[in-house]
């Protein structure tokens, strides 16, 4: 009977702990934030400035949240949050000039605002049982879930969007549908790889996210997973037999499925846009070039002119590194690759495992998603993102780096 009882214990020391979940009222909050509220026809029709209530006063919730749950304020110094802080200070001096002072210096605020509460969560960083991770996990469930709700519900507002899927209970755009089912099946499909789900989980995570991936029509999205789990894959290639089945199969139904679906296929990415358009990507480069062909003062192209809206003229960016250049000069592209370089550096040195491979599936996802989307220096899902690989990568709590 000892023996019995010492063993049951010592496999409950083993299984994770289940995350605490004071901190993940924080992350849902600024998760909540960070859900552009867009005019798309919902369901219940949502009053615009009842949408922008909601979701710019949760930073104040996760702000009092954040504080409550570390009322020490203790923190961990990263070379990542530094490089966000400072990108931040220098994006509210430079907008206090901008033509738009009031919006450009509130959206730097809410930036500095945004970054405090990420520096207040940092004590969770690097602990084993992934808890900045398994809240993410979460709080993409409820929005994918949210989303195919929706569509059953209300397939007229769900693809009233070009016949492309989107919120009808929340308005969430396609290519941001496209973004939160990426990376729940991403990291489902990494974390199955190390054998930390079961295949029930990444069975239901398939028909969910890759059913909502393929209903968005995002080409991005699509791009964007296949570059994450190859360098996800890549890493667990040689200690996974799993990682070696899984792409020998995948390789199998690439090549019968591009065979056999080819049409299909075709139809799907071309989204009935001709050869030129798809080129331009949707029109995105002729923004792109007007951007840099604007003449500007030496100041604004070194530090930018402040925080908009990201668009130009009118028209959206779409491209993280086009619309900070704009905002934030050739000193915020800089910091944005640092961010980046930095990420991949702290990969590339740490332990080969599960929480290395999905650091770098969601540091490739971003990466190739930032040329045609924005916010990977801004308070966005992409930078929730970034800030779950630099926990994942960071050294746990009481041990010092090597």
């Amino acid at each position: 009977m000892t023996v019995v009882l010492t063993s049951r214990r010592a496999a409950l020391a083993r299984r994770p702990a289940a995350p605490p979940r004071a901190p993940m009222l924080v992350w849902a909050a600024l998760f909540l934030n960070v859900l552009a509220f867009s005019g798309m026809p919902t369901l219940v029709p949502i009053p615009g400035s009842l949408g922008q209530l909601v979701t710019q006063g949760s930073l104040v919730v996760a702000m009092v949240l954040a504080l409550l749950v570390n009322p020490g304020m203790v923190v961990r110094p990263n070379l990542v949050l530094v490089l966000l802080s400072m990108l931040a200070v220098v994006a509210l001096v430079v907008s206090l000039h901008n033509e738009y002072l009031l919006g450009s210096t509130f959206r730097a605020c809410r930036l500095i605002a945004f970054t405090c509460v990420l520096w207040l969560l940092t004590p969770w960083w690097g602990r084993s049982d992934l808890p900045l991770l398994r809240w993410h996990l979460t709080c993409l469930r409820v929005i994918v879930g949210s989303v195919l709700l929706g569509a059953v519900l209300a397939p007229g507002s769900a693809f009233s969007f070009e016949g492309r899927l989107s919120g009808a209970l929340w308005p969430i755009p396609p290519t941001q549908v496209g973004h939160y089912a990426a990376v729940l099946l991403g990291c489902t499909v990494v974390l199955w790889f190390g054998g930390v789900v079961s295949g029930r989980t990444l069975a239901v995570t398939i028909l969910a996210a890759g059913g909502a991936l393929v209903l968005c029509h995002t080409r991005t999205a699509l791009l964007a997973i296949g570059v994450g789990l190859t360098l996800a894959g890549a890493s667990m290639f040689l200690g996974h037999a799993r990682v070696r089945r899984a792409s020998a199969l995948v390789g199998v139904l690439v090549v019968v499925g591009a065979t056999v679906f080819a049409p299909w296929l075709l139809d799907w990415f071309w989204r009935g846009q001709s050869a030129q358009d798809a080129a331009q990507l949707t029109g995105r480069t002729k923004v792109w070039t007007a951007v840099f062909a604007m003449d500007r003062p030496r100041l604004e192209e070194l530090f930018g002119s402040g925080l908009s809206n990201k668009s130009f003229q009118g028209l959206p960016i779409d491209s993280h590194w086009v619309a900070t250049y704009l905002d934030q000069g050739w000193f915020g592209v800089f910091v944005s690759l640092a961010f980046l370089l930095v990420l991949l550096l702290l990969a590339f040195t740490h332990p080969r495992g599960v929480r290395r491979a999905v650091a770098l599936f969601l540091i490739g996802y971003c990466a190739v998603a930032s040329v045609s989307e924005t916010g990977l220096g801004d308070a966005s899902p992409y930078l929730l993102d970034l800030f779950v690989a630099a926990s994942l990568l960071a050294v746990p709590p009481g041990r010092t780096q090597t």
